[in-house]
């Protein structure tokens, strides 16, 4: 790694932990300091080295390594007159797709003394790159392949200076003329044909394939790494940390995450399980000391001449509330009611019960499905498929779903339980029945209302959030892991 005169290393650090803050990862003052403590005795032309020691100051979650190590590459690539998009035109051809081996040989085979100096590989044709590819990958040379990633990227990507094209562009424009598949294939013809006569069992093969697979893969991270360097030299560190920001795990918004962010999630959900569950413990603990008892506090005061030297407290026993959870399963906030219901479950020790209810427009009772089982996934799966929730059209009905939670199970809440009602509040304008959740504050410990929704879509369209939170102890915005964390505290 080199790092310019006019870019000192110090100056890049207090970027970069600015914009892992903006990211979300919560990097404190003291770990600031620590780190640059820490650059202080690591020799910076070891960039695994430099990183790791970042690392090991900074990241103190598996979930947040992802987004340390995008923002890492972004701060601390290679930078240089060597990465000025200005010098590669030779290479881009007016973004001219590269299939046109006649044409790239010519552009890159017309030069000068000077291109073939620094490029260290322009004068190469089409098949000669493909032929040191090959080898490059037969023999798993890391500095060839890093070398040929540079050039492939130089040849095909096709970069122009101040061109707003996301990198994703440049590196489907290269891998799509490197043609990795055929190149793998080609790897095991060659790997076949050097054990001949023998053959290579299945076994064999499958390894000889995954080895190779590896080494692709390697190349390819290579070849991002060069694309990113490159836009990184010529947009800037902070633009391209905007351009590859990604929310991490807890800030995921439930309603809108794709397949991948569901994946993290799911990994995300277990740990903070954990710490939830042991935070609930704690704070129950911590209330056991109840009230003044005055009576015992004056008796004690005589030994001390009627000084209360010794202040004396009523030691209720703490129970642990019971829970119903009343979750809106339709399409729009599913995900949402997917979440809650397993974190619930799975801090459900801290709680003397746990009843679920879910609904569209019937509402059906799943608490058998989550007896006895130890992959909560399995029954979340169960209630997708099994409840029985739809009555008229399968459109949500608050208050045809409330009215039913009343006439069956009303009389079973009381005073030691807390009620969550899980949803976005839109009941496609029927009634709303808010009478109910007047009634179960009534009679229940807390009765409290999670929105999956942004609070300024409150109240707009058909959603009458408003109507219902009139009578709930607190209505919350839940929209990622990081608020429904927040949100448990109330629990207690």
């Amino acid at each position: 790694m080199s790092i310019t005169e006019n870019e000192p290393v110090f100056l890049l650090l207090e970027g970069f932990v600015q914009e892992l803050r903006t990211a979300g990862l919560p990097v404190s003052l003291s770990e600031n300091i620590d780190a640059a403590e820490a650059v202080r005795h690591i020799p910076l032309e070891d960039r695994n080295a430099f990183k790791y020691s970042l690392a090991a100051t900074m990241v103190k979650n598996q979930a947040h390594w992802k987004t340390f190590e995008t923002l890492f590459e972004v701060y601390f690539s290679l930078r240089g007159d060597e990465y000025n998009l200005n010098d590669d035109n030779d290479g881009d051809r007016d973004g001219d797709d590269s299939d046109d081996s006649d044409e790239d040989q010519d552009g890159d085979q017309d030069g000068d003394g000077e291109g073939q100096g620094r490029g260290g590989g322009r004068g190469l044709t089409q098949e000669e790159l493909a032929e040191l590819l090959f080898q490059a990958l037969l023999r798993g040379d890391d500095t060839l392949m890093r070398a040929i990633a540079r050039q492939a990227v130089k040849r095909y990507a096709g970069m122009e200076p101040g061109r707003p094209v996301g990198g994703t562009y440049y590196l489907y424009r290269t891998l799509r003329n490197l043609d990795l598949d055929s190149v793998l294939e080609r790897l095991m013809d060659q790997t076949r044909e050097d054990v001949a006569p023998e053959q290579l069992t299945p076994f064999e093969e499958r390894l000889e394939r995954d080895e190779f697979e590896a080494r692709i893969d390697k190349l390819r991270k290579e070849i991002e790494a060069e694309i990113r360097r490159r836009l990184v030299a010529d947009r800037g560190a902070e633009a391209m940390a905007k351009t590859l920001r990604k929310p991490l795990p807890e800030d995921v918004d439930f309603m809108h995450a794709s397949r991948e962010e569901m994946v993290m999630l799911r990994k995300a959900i277990y740990p903070l399980t954990r710490k939830l569950a042991a935070r609930l413990a704690r704070k129950r603990r911590h209330r056991r000391k109840g009230p003044l008892d005055f009576r015992n506090t004056v008796r004690h005061s005589l030994s001390y001449g009627g000084v209360p030297a010794e202040p004396r407290f009523k030691h209720p026993r703490p129970a642990k509330p019971e829970i119903f959870v009343i979750a809106d399963i339709s399409g729009s906030v599913a995900a949402f009611a997917r979440f809650t219901l397993h974190l619930v479950y799975a801090i459900s020790s801290q709680f003397s019960r746990v009843r679920s209810f879910v609904f569209i427009d019937g509402l059906d009772e799943v608490t058998s499905y989550f007896e006895g089982i130890d992959d909560i996934t399995e029954a979340i799966h169960r209630v997708n498929t099994e409840a029985d929730v739809v009555w008229v059209d399968g459109h949500s009905d608050y208050g045809h779903a409330l009215e039913v939670f009343w006439e069956r199970y009303g009389r079973e809440v009381g005073p030691k339980t807390t009620v969550l009602i899980l949803g976005d509040a839109r009941n496609n304008y029927h009634a709303s029945q808010a009478w109910i959740c007047k009634e179960i504050q009534r009679k229940a410990r807390k009765l409290f209302w999670l929105n999956p929704e942004p609070k300024a879509y409150w109240n707009t369209g058909d959603s009458i959030v408003g109507d219902y939170g009139t009578y709930c102890d607190g209505t919350f915005e839940v929209r990622n892991l990081r608020q429904l964390e927040k949100f448990v505290d109330n629990l207690v």
